[in-house]
């Protein structure tokens, strides 16, 4: 008897083979598709009291759309084989699938970033000497023309790509949740909602990280939080995350309502196993407290100041952060933890902090996200709007009676 495994497993059921990777690469692309939602709310349906973040959304989805493919390539043992499923795709294959949404979309972003920066490139071109007008001049291909007409064709170009960005975004977290659901052999992952909560949580996911990352941008310039703006991301935020929890409450109501073989050993997963990730923080911690907390945002939010209404909704940020990050553990994690004969559990999976496949690289790739941000907001500023606002006293600290919001 294996002293890890409870109960009857296959030799093949023994060991963890999708690590903290697998668990990250989901959660990564999730925050592509919910950051790139938010931008698209601006630039496509018009929500003007979104305007202090549009160009910053849309540059931080292309920032987590560039190490989405991180945590794959790191799990890997021959990453470089991985551009096979581009140069040589099977239709058959699922991952080839994601291969071909996943450079579709980057298209679609890097065209939108370009179009909607090429005025600043411009510019920027034209005040540099040297080496740095070079670059900017190739980034601006040679083209220097941003008459009305030029930006005015250049704000269509960028609503149309847009529009097609969001379906692209939903079908490529869409499919993540496929190539689970898809897995038919494990009845943890093959349940019909799993694409559709995978791309729910993955908005949730988005729009929270927006949140929180809108606030430390504003505090470390010095620049001040806008009311409106927040308070619109948490009333998305709380509908989606409203949508999100209703969809897996669902979905574990409806496998224990069926009560097939296969609920035996999933009961007994999330009632050992998964008791404290599955339970504890995803349903409570993670999905209780901010409902609340989002509740007093969105219902009571004009009655109370503008700082407590940022931290209520920070905090709450925060906690969905971790929420959508358990549920992907429970997910990739949880499905490995029974046996194929369903009578079988093996014991928890703890990774180990500078393994290949540990924490460490796992941070250092949530890290390398900001760390583009950083360098992206040094060469092209995303804040320049709302630097220009402030210093002409359009707003100000909404507290202190500083004007709301322009555009």
């Amino acid at each position: 008897m294996i002293p890890e495994v409870l109960g009857y497993a296959f030799p093949n059921d023994v060991h963890i083979l999708w690590s903290l990777m697998i668990v990250t690469y989901p959660y990564v692309t999730g925050l592509v598709a919910g950051a790139f939602i938010v931008s698209s709310l601006y630039h496509v349906f018009g929500r003007k009291e979104l305007w202090p973040i549009g160009r910053f959304s849309l540059v931080a989805s292309l920032a987590f759309m560039l190490v989405a493919t991180w945590p794959l390539l790191n799990h890997l043992g021959h990453p470089e084989r991985a551009f096979n499923i581009m140069i040589t795709p099977s239709p058959s294959s699922a991952m080839a699938g994601f291969g071909l949404a996943y450079n579709w979309y980057l298209m679609i972003l890097v065209l939108e970033v370009w179009f909607v920066f090429r005025k600043d490139i411009i510019l920027t071109a034209r005040r540099s000497r040297g080496l740095k007008r070079f670059l900017f001049s190739v980034l601006a291909l040679r083209t220097y023309d941003i008459s009305e007409e030029a930006l005015a064709t250049d704000h269509k170009i960028v609503t149309v790509l847009a529009a097609i960005g969001i379906p692209s975004a939903c079908f490529l977290h869409g499919y993540v949740g496929f190539l689970f659901g898809a897995l038919k052999a494990n009845p943890w992952w093959s349940t019909p909602l799993m694409p559709v909560i995978f791309l729910f949580s993955a908005v949730v996911s988005g729009i929270a990280a927006m949140i929180l990352m809108y606030l430390a941008a504003m505090g470390l310039k010095g620049l001040p939080v806008l009311r409106e703006t927040v308070a619109t991301m948490a009333r998305w935020l709380w509908l989606f995350m409203i949508l999100t929890v209703t969809l897996e409450l669902l979905e574990i109501i409806t496998l224990s309502y069926e009560s097939s073989e296969a609920w035996v050993i999933i009961r007994q997963l999330l009632t050992t196993r998964l008791s404290f990730s599955f339970f504890s923080l995803q349903l409570v911690f993670g999905s209780l407290i901010p409902f609340i907390l989002l509740m007093i945002v969105v219902l009571m939010g004009s009655q109370m100041k503008a700082r407590v209404q940022n931290i209520l909704a920070g905090a709450a940020s925060a906690i969905l952060l971790v929420q959508v990050f358990s549920m992907r553990w429970n997910v990739v994690i949880g499905g490995q933890l029974f046996s194929k004969s369903l009578r079988g559990l093996r014991s928890p999976y703890q990774p180990g902090f500078f393994e290949k496949e540990g924490i460490l690289p796992m941070l250092l790739i949530l890290v390398a996200p900001f760390v583009i941000l950083v360098i992206f907001e040094r060469v092209l500023p995303m804040f320049r709007a709302v630097e220009e606002a402030a210093a002409a006293g359009r707003i100000g600290d909404e507290d202190a009676g500083g004007a709301g919001a322009t555009n």
